[in-house]
């Protein structure tokens, strides 16, 4: 099985054909194709592709759905100061599904 490193949102991913994941909210419809060209990584049984060797390397993925996270919960709290602040956040992602790994130029 071959897998690779991609960057998307500012984060890597190692992922292999058929792995579904939550990445950043990305633009686009449920269903529609996606294409990564951040490729930072190939990786098989023959060994690993880094580099210029990578030059046309692309994963692409089908779009599942998008949500919302669980919320989190921040508190800012100071001791003897009468002061407290509370605040909630739920980050959006983008479900994906992996459909294949193209090889790089060598």
């Amino acid at each position: 099985m071959s897998y690779a490193v991609l960057v998307t949102g500012g984060k890597q991913y190692r992922v292999m054909a058929g792995e579904t994941l939550r990445v950043e909210k990305l633009d686009g419809d449920v269903g529609s194709e996606i294409k990564f060209d951040k490729v930072l990584l190939l990786g098989d049984a023959d060994g690993v592709k880094l580099g210029d060797a990578l030059a046309g390397a692309s994963v692409s993925a089908t779009i599942k759905s998008h949500g919302r996270a669980e919320k989190i919960r921040i508190i800012k709290f100071r001791r003897r100061k009468h002061h407290m602040k509370r605040q909630g956040h739920r980050q959006h992602y983008t479900e994906i599904e992996i459909t294949g790994i193209a090889g790089g130029s060598k």
